[in-house]
């Protein structure tokens, strides 16, 4: 059975959806993706902190238009991620 989901689905930005136009590469475009998620919810994890600021470090004009979008909108929270451990 097929159900519909009115759930948004990433890329959740425009920025990421400008930077993913014409991208026909899924290494890249995984990376943009984990960027923004990481964006909108930082993990404590440090492996996951230093992918992420690689991919910050490799585009940082996406990653301050990010930042910006998801300020100017406000809605979500950018609080550390906890280990359910």
């Amino acid at each position: 059975m097929l159900t519909t989901n009115s759930a948004p689905k990433p890329p959740f930005t425009l920025a990421v959806r400008q930077a993913l136009q014409g991208v026909n590469n899924s290494m890249i475009e995984a990376d943009l993706l984990f960027l923004e998620a990481w964006e909108m919810r930082p993990s404590p994890h440090l492996g996951v902190t230093l992918r992420a600021s690689q991919i910050r470090r490799a585009n940082p004009d996406l990653a301050a238009a990010i930042d910006a979008e998801l300020k100017a909108a406000a809605i979500w929270p950018r609080t550390p991620a906890r280990d359910p451990s």
